[in-house]
């Protein structure tokens, strides 16, 4: 009886602190409103952002101040990211130095820029005659691509976020019409990453140029042709006034895939709520960038044929060259380079298997409704 009684009075004691801790739930839910908060007590971040590109190319831009209002937002203001255009706070081509030393928590750029410190980075990214915009994705969400591009990035001290894709590029503006692969040879061009190391296998002079100095390279001749990203970005560069000749398809971007570099001691440092806040709105803005250059590049493109852009599909011995010279580039690099031969592997064999399907439903329906009139 003892026995029986002391358990009642702990089961009575139980309760009543339970109840107490119920009482005081409620009580603070009232005082917000009726209804908990989100995200728990926490102490206020603020981080810096470094871009590779200026405020004026709002297309590539955007996605930085998205993901910063959107982690703003659902932070209730306690985790605040202030975006900083290339040359602000960085170089343009100095940001992944600056997350990996910490100088910023992340930057927002295109990983083939990198391509000097390793030739693996631009996996992350383009590489010619890779994955399409939504192959790329599909790689990185659903294959193994974000799994091992993090395991590379790890030597760097970087947590990397898909957070953009401009979707397939256009092949840049040239002073002179190329009618064949022989009208490469000495000509001077803009071109970036893994594409300059093919463009100088066809006998390409290249130059790795940021943004802002393009045009006036190009008006004033110190190149002969430019690629930047597609009609949308291209006219607002006002390339077609000193380069009217527009080529077609940009076989080294078959989409480019834009990135959130994250130092790691910063990330780690985090709590759960807010990692989880900086994946959600970083995918966000992965699927709102692409979306964004598929409604302004048609409308684009239209401009700058009126503005006298003549357009050019590339000679096909151009192509067949390109596509030659990428894929013994790259068996040369997995022959030396242990990293990129462990990504492009998997993401070669992606590669064939997406093709095989796309080649199927995608490419068979969009080949018919593109010879349809409207």
């Amino acid at each position: 009886m003892k026995k029986e009684k002391k358990m009642a009075e702990g089961r009575r004691s139980f309760l009543k602190k339970a109840g107490a801790g119920i009482a005081a739930g409620a009580g603070i839910a009232a005082g917000m409103g009726g209804a908990a908060p989100f995200v728990h007590a926490q102490t206020a971040i603020r981080w810096r952002l470094a871009l590779s590109f200026p405020r004026s190319l709002d297309a590539i831009y955007g996605p930085a101040e998205e993901f910063a209002k959107i982690v703003g937002e659902m932070s209730g203001g306690k985790f605040t990211i202030s975006v900083h255009p290339a040359g602000e706070l960085l170089p343009a081509f100095g940001v992944v130095d600056g997350v990996q030393n910490g100088t910023v928590e992340c930057c927002y750029t295109a990983a083939y820029y990198f391509f000097g410190k390793d030739e693996t980075f631009a996996i992350g990214s383009a590489i010619p005659f890779g994955l399409n915009s939504r192959q790329m994705t599909a790689w990185m969400f659903e294959g193994n691509g974000l799994k091992l591009m993090r395991e590379f990035y790890h030597n760097y001290n970087i947590v990397n976020f898909p957070m953009g894709n401009t979707g397939a590029q256009m092949g840049g503006w040239y002073r002179k019409e190329i009618k064949s692969l022989k009208d490469f040879k000495g000509l001077k061009m803009r071109t970036a990453g893994i594409a300059g190391t093919v463009m100088q296998r066809l006998g390409v002079v290249t130059q790795s140029l940021p943004a802002g100095e393009i045009y006036t390279s190009l008006e004033k001749g110190a190149i002969d042709a430019v690629e930047w990203v597609g009609p949308y970005d291209d006219l607002k560069l006002g390339l077609y006034k000193v380069a009217p000749h527009y080529y077609y398809p940009g076989w080294w971007e078959g989409s480019t895939q834009a990135d959130l570099y994250v130092n790691m001691k910063a990330y780690e440092a985090l709590p759960a709520e807010y990692k989880a806040m900086i994946d959600a709105a970083s995918a966000r803005s992965q699927v709102k960038m692409q979306a964004g250059y598929d409604v302004k590049n048609p409308i684009a493109l239209k401009q700058l044929v009126a503005g006298g852009a003549k357009m050019h599909r590339f000679p096909k011995d151009i192509m067949d060259a390109a596509f030659k010279e990428s894929m013994a580039l790259y068996g040369e690099l997995s022959a030396k380079n242990p990293r990129w031969k462990k990504i492009y592997d998997d993401y070669s064999k992606f590669r064939a298997d997406e093709n095989m399907w796309f080649r199927f439903a995608e490419a068979g329906f969009d080949n018919f409704m593109h010879a349809q009139k409207f």
